[in-house]
């Protein structure tokens, strides 16, 4: 349909009963023989989260499965579900601008689909869970991260804003064999506020903790950029959808987005109007038969490549080069 459209009723394709709504469209593996080694996590607006088999959930009855227990009359609500491996980190992350980072296997699998599950963050006083990110392993020591991120930082470009942890700016040297290999294991955080605000951040600069502690700071809030409405994973050449509660909406590529520690504000995404507030943001994949096409369409001759007249002379400032010796 077009984006003016009405769509239609989910009710036509899931059992819904009054006053339930949908909260998570996750999309699986085509091919079911890699569900067996597969896990999937919940996460809740509490910090709740439980890990089950995604096997248990392979014979779906028409009329739908428990899938988790909820506290209904405290107003806990799911936030997101996300498969994952036994080597995942997990990562939560909220609205008053806390994030916890912890391996997945802190948290047991559960056998019973109908339980509450364990703590995942402890949340402040008014405070809630608004996403939940799938990490790799982060193996690397407090030095070499450090050192990692302040080569990362120069070769990206980005400028101390006086917000800069000290430890590091004052990180170690690296060789390039070791800088590349954990440029390999990097993740992308693209956090976005109420107000339109935003920033990427890499997953390096959040530490592995245990489970249930109160995190730490991964974005400075104010009355100028306001509260954090989603914060997850992306990679070059993604893209990002952000809808307001006026119905307003943008579309714009995450490499436009520059990189900042965790405790900066960010920088403005989206211009919105007085008294309106960001409620969704969709990251929209590379796709990478599109990209195939669009490369057979235009030919490969040089004229548009890199390096040519109209070429990108400045590269990809994403994925920063390993330093040479």
């Amino acid at each position: 349909g077009t984006p003016q459209s009405r769509g239609k009723a989910f009710v036509n394709l899931l059992p819904l009963e009054k006053g339930e709504t949908i909260s998570v469209v996750m999309p699986l593996p085509e091919d079911e023989e890699a569900w067996d080694n597969l896990d999937v996590v919940f996460a809740t607006s509490h910090g709740t989260i439980r890990r089950n088999t995604l096997e248990a959930f392979r014979n779906i009855r028409k009329n739908g499965l428990i899938a988790m227990k909820l506290d209904e009359e405290a107003g806990e609500k799911l936030i997101d579900v996300r498969t994952c491996t036994e080597d995942s980190e997990i990562m939560l992350a909220s609205r008053k601008g806390k994030a916890i980072r912890f391996p997945l296997s802190d948290v047991r699998v559960f056998k019973s689909r109908a339980s509450t599950g364990v703590r995942g963050i402890k949340l402040g006083k008014g405070d809630e869970v608004v996403s939940i990110s799938v990490l790799q392993k982060n193996a690397a020591d407090i030095e070499k991260r450090n050192a990692y991120l302040k080569a990362a930082a120069q070769l990206r470009g980005v400028e101390d804003d006086g917000d800069t942890d000290p430890e590091i700016a004052a990180g170690g040297d690296l060789s390039p064999e070791e800088f590349a290999a954990m440029a390999e294991k990097e993740d992308f955080i693209l956090t976005v506020t109420t107000k339109g605000f935003g920033k990427r951040t890499s997953s390096y600069e959040y530490r592995t903790s245990g489970r249930g502690g109160q995190g730490v700071w991964n974005m400075k809030l104010g009355k100028k950029n306001g509260e954090v409405a989603r914060s997850f994973c992306v990679e070059n050449g993604d893209q990002i959808m952000m809808v307001t509660n006026g119905g307003q909406i943008i579309r714009m590529p995450v490499d436009d987005i520059r990189f900042a520690g965790r405790q900066t504000q960010g920088v403005t995404l989206f211009r919105i109007a007085e008294g309106e507030e960001i409620v969704s943001v969709a990251l929209i994949p590379e796709d990478e038969d599109e990209d195939e096409a669009e490369e057979a369409e235009n030919g490969d001759d040089g004229e548009n490549g890199d390096g040519g007249e109209n070429g990108d002379s400045e590269g990809d400032s994403s994925v920063a080069p390993a330093p040479s010796e």
